[in-house]
């Protein structure tokens, strides 16, 4: 390694200075064209606001556009490690990448539609136990108990640790001779669980793992939501004798749901794309394991496949942007409109039961 010689130390400032120096004569153009377009020709008297935000706006706009558009032209290359200095781009190799993202293996052996279904089912898992179990512990803290505030700040400590944290703890307890999970199975009497090699307990490891570290975030957004209603429906709910599942079904579903809806269509784009769990949790690298986004990990930093990697990560990209519009069609209409409607819904609660 090199060592920290005053010579070193002038090139690196040298540098530097040579950043921040394009850096303020950027900033000083950008100042003075805006102050030129507002003050002069538009003679606009609230230009200097304008003027404020508008060199942080465009540097968020450059942060943004770049990463962006420089995987779009390596998605269009031949990028390897062989060819990583001088790669050859053309649409032809765009072509050629975007047909080997379906029809060539991703990975060593596993193809891009099993390793998709693989996804879809892990993410189907996921929102099914994060949204029931957080709605049940949600109407569970909703009533009034003692040391409730203890129970709630328990709860939420898997979701206040750092996720890789809590994943390679859990990788800890899932080890074949020291492992919790395997010392209380031997003591029970039951064969211990190779957690790690084998393919099917791996996966399951995943989901056990994920769905611990996901339910307190579910759990708080339905709490929140629960705690909006008013006790006056369930009051007059009561009186009619309506049952705990026809208050769950009339009331509280409905009532809640402009808050459940973004939060199921939320955590079906973050557990889609989470990386830290199934990459952890699979200490073995087994490709039966492996979901959309850690398989573009393995394939771009294992296997050295750039240009393919990043027409992979387009592809990913795209499938996400289709899950966004879902959720964008879905959260369109005004939550406070369709809340007034329901909230008139169940109004006549007492009619129907």
């Amino acid at each position: 390694m090199q060592s920290l010689t005053p010579q070193l130390m002038g090139a690196s400032l040298g540098q530097l200075g040579g950043i921040l120096l394009f850096l303020v004569i950027a900033v000083v153009v950008l100042e003075a064209f805006l102050w030129v377009i507002l003050r002069k020709v538009l003679h606009y008297r609230f230009a200097l606001p304008f003027m404020l935000v508008a060199p942080g706006v465009v540097g968020l706009l450059l942060l943004n556009l770049y990463p962006i558009g420089y995987e779009i032209g390596l998605a269009f290359s031949n990028m390897n490690l062989l060819r990583f200095r001088h790669p050859t781009f053309s649409l032809a190799i765009g072509w050629e990448n975007l047909k080997s993202v379906f029809n060539a293996p991703v990975l060593k052996q596993q193809f891009f539609i099993p390793v998709f279904l693989r996804t879809a089912l892990w993410t189907s898992v996921q929102v099914v136990f994060h949204v029931s179990l957080g709605l049940f512990l949600a109407i569970l803290l909703n009533r009034p108990m003692k040391l409730r505030g203890l129970y709630r700040t328990l709860l939420i400590v898997p979701w206040a640790l750092p996720q890789v944290i809590a994943a390679l703890a859990w990788r800890g307890e899932y080890n074949f001779e020291y492992g919790f999970l395997n010392v209380m199975l031997t003591h029970l009497g039951i064969q211990a669980i190779q957690w790690k090699s084998d393919p099917f307990w791996n996966f399951v490891a995943m989901n056990i793992t994920n769905i611990w570290l996901g339910i307190p975030f579910m759990m708080v957004i339905l709490l929140g939501g629960l705690q909006s209603i008013s006790p006056s429906y369930y009051e007059a709910a009561d009186m009619d004798g309506a049952s705990g599942g026809r208050k769950l079904r009339s009331i509280t579903l409905p009532l809640i749901q402009p808050i459940l809806t973004p939060a199921v269509v939320l955590g079906i784009i973050w557990t889609f794309n989470n990386f830290n769990v199934p990459y952890f949790i699979n200490e073995n690298n087994l490709e039966t394991s492996d979901i959309l986004v850690t398989a573009l990990f393995r394939s771009a930093f294992d296997f050295n496949r750039y240009g393919f990697s990043a027409m992979f990560a387009l592809v990913i990209f795209l499938i996400l942007l289709g899950i966004t519009i879902v959720y964008m069609r879905l959260v369109s209409f005004s939550p406070s409109t369709l809340a007034s409607r329901k909230a008139r819904e169940t109004l006549t609660v007492g009619e129907n039961v």
